[in-house]
């Protein structure tokens, strides 16, 4: 546990000092998306895997609309990060559509082994007219095929508990789960 925060400390100061270096650059060429892009890849990954995934999401092939929007709440305070919120408040309000559209066009990692996902247990079906048949995503839900059961178990406490609201919906669907039901989603959405 105490390594992990330390790396996820650690990265979001590597980021951070990218960051404040890439700005200069990226100021003299504003429509230059690959310098804007270099701090995300300290944490979310050169490849397109995360630094520490149980902590970190895979942008890498997420949807656009879900990822503006969450770069918008991050820059408008909607939702807040330690890392996230203050790299979001730096970025111009015209390139978070850029920086959205470069990682969506990336291929999502590939697994290095497939795995075969447990049984779908209930009350996945109320997911899947948002988040899609196969959980790949569409506007506006994010791509939940292939997290990591920790960030997964992580996101839907974190909306069970209203720690975080920026989706009307998902406090109401994930509030009326029991722990071990969002435990059981997140164990076959990162199988997939």
């Amino acid at each position: 546990m105490l390594t992990r925060l330390f790396a996820t400390i650690f990265a979001a100061g590597v980021g951070l000092a990218v960051g404040l270096a890439v700005a200069p650059a990226a100021a003299q060429g504003a429509n230059d998306i690959e310098a804007k892009v270099q701090m995300c890849a300290v944490c979310h990954g050169q490849n397109g895997t995360p630094l520490d995934p149980k902590t970190m999401p895979i942008i890498w092939g997420q949807q656009v609309s879900y990822l503006v929007k969450q770069l918008h709440d991050y820059r408008s305070g909607d939702r807040d990060n330690p890392i996230m919120t203050p790299i979001a408040k730096g970025l111009a309000q015209e390139d978070l559509r850029k920086i959205s559209a470069y990682f969506a066009a990336k291929p999502w990692p590939a697994k290095s082994a497939p795995a075969t996902p447990p049984p779908a247990p209930a009350g996945l079906a109320q997911c899947r007219p948002c988040h899609q048949p196969n959980f790949e995503g569409g506007p506006p839900a994010p791509r939940l095929a292939g997290l990591s059961y920790e960030y997964l178990v992580a996101s839907m406490r974190a909306f069970a508990t209203d720690e975080r609201s920026n989706n009307g919906d998902m406090p109401k669907f994930m509030q009326a789960l029991s722990e071990s039901e969002r435990e059981a989603m997140a164990r076959y959405l990162s199988a997939l």
